[in-house]
């Protein structure tokens, strides 16, 4: 065993040389493969989370060898074997790690039960691609971001319009600097909150592991409206429209505007009328970003629930980002774009210099296989994350304007946000 190569070290180099063979002169990683393969052999992959988006991530890179399948719900696992009968299959996904086979790792849990899996994969050096929001807390993202860093292999985040032609068009329009410096940003999205309410007890159905599925968030009773897909309007699961949303809509002026960190957040809202749900129904979040080498300050603003900026019902979309400089206008949803210049102003034709992308989960597999550079890697999506969480921070602490401080994770004016930058763990659960 200690004298082979690991496959995914093996494949790397043999694409690499342009032949089966890898060198010796490579640095062994902990878990070592018997067996290495040609690099045109499938991948080996587990999948954690395997309904919903799961299921969807789960066909995305279903051509490879699916070897596991991992569910805390019984009858998502049988779905999930009909296409994959031969995947071995657990309800704890701490099981999926205690393989030695693996490639690479899909995790398509809650947003709550991202990181512990995400840390676990990191520190085995594992390929991982993950879906959006990277992280439930802003604390987990940069934890993420900093492992991931360390590990240096193929990550991707499930924010899959990233790879979408139209947003490449889009950031070369800004880019290229066809409407002038951009100052001001406005983001819609026009859904909301689903109803749902708190009990004080209840069962979950017997195909359920309902301890797996609370993971690190405080236990209550079941209940269909905190389950499966509603866990995002709770704050002890998701982030509600934000959360769910943010990092595919704020990533396009995050692309094209080259940002990172906000300076200050700021975020209003109201409950409406959602039942016993902690997430605001509608929602504004105002970031303030800094200069960029020579591009200048920005300010962008976030609205969900019917919430918009002031003329927006002009442009007749119920959810898109509007770019504004002094030459023009750009609005964007994820399929389509229009430009809006200025009197006297003439857009000039843009030369296409951001590659269409091979698909989303497709650029993933080929970064395990070859080390190519994926477009949502956790470099830049932690990043992403992290911006989009805060809003949420500053609305949780009583909608009070943060003075942000990147480097250290505090908001220097307001120490109450440190609650909600870094949750509280249940015991047995804490983020290793």
């Amino acid at each position: 065993m200690n004298s082979t190569l690991s496959r995914r070290q093996f494949l790397q180099a043999a694409a690499a040389a342009g032949t089966g063979v890898a060198t010796s002169s490579l640095v062994l990683p902990q878990q070592l493969r018997a067996e290495p393969r040609s690099a045109n052999e499938k991948l080996n992959i587990g999948v954690i989370g395997v309904a919903n988006r799961g299921a969807s991530n789960l066909a995305g890179v279903g051509d490879e060898n699916i070897v596991v399948l991992c569910d805390i719900d019984q009858s998502n696992l049988a779905k999930g074997q009909v296409k994959h009968p031969k995947a071995d299959t657990c309800d704890d996904f701490r099981r999926v790690f205690d393989r030695d086979d693996l490639d690479g790792v899909v995790i398509s849990t809650p947003d709550h039960m991202h990181a512990i899996p995400l840390s676990m994969a990191l520190k085995r050096k594992l390929p991982v691609y993950c879906e959006k929001p990277l992280t439930h807390s802003v604390f987990e993202a940069r934890y993420i971001q900093e492992l991931s860093a360390k590990a240096g292999v193929a990550t991707q985040m499930g924010n899959q319009i990233h790879s979408e032609t139209n947003y490449r068009r889009v950031v070369e329009i800004i880019k290229a600097g066809i409407i002038g410096p951009v100052r001001r940003v406005h983001v819609w999205q026009g859904g909301g909150v689903r109803v749902g309410k708190r009990v004080k007890e209840g069962m979950a159905p017997k195909t359920v592991s309902y301890d797996q599925w609370i993971g690190p968030a405080p236990m209550r009773p079941y209940h269909e409206s905190h389950f499966h897909f509603n866990w995002r309007y709770w704050w002890d699961f998701g982030g509600g429209q934000l959360a769910d949303f943010g990092c595919h809509y704020m990533d396009l002026p995050f692309w094209a505007l080259d940002l990172e960190y906000p300076t200050s957040v700021v975020g209003t809202g109201e409950k409406g009328h959602n039942g016993d749900n902690e997430c605001p129904n509608r929602m504004r979040v105002d970031y303030e970003f800094p200069a960029r080498g020579d591009q200048p300050p920005v300010h962008l603003t976030w609205y969900h629930g019917g919430w918009r900026p002031k003329g927006a019902e002009v442009y007749q979309k119920g959810s898109a980002v509007l770019f504004e400089g002094p030459d023009g206008r750009l609005l964007a949803d994820y399929g389509s774009r229009k430009l809006f210049m200025e009197a006297g102003k003439e857009a000039r034709p843009v030369k296409q210099t951001i590659p269409n992308s091979i698909g989303h989960h497709a650029e993933w597999i080929a970064a395990i296989r070859t080390g190519s550079e994926t477009g949502s890697r956790f470099s830049y999506a932690a990043v992403l994350t992290q911006a989009v969480l805060l809003g949420n921070v500053s609305y949780r602490v009583g909608q009070k304007k943060l003075n942000w401080d990147a480097k250290n994770l505090k908001a220097t004016n307001c120490p109450e946000a440190d609650e909600f930058i870094r949750r509280e763990y249940r015991k047995g659960w804490e983020l290793a």
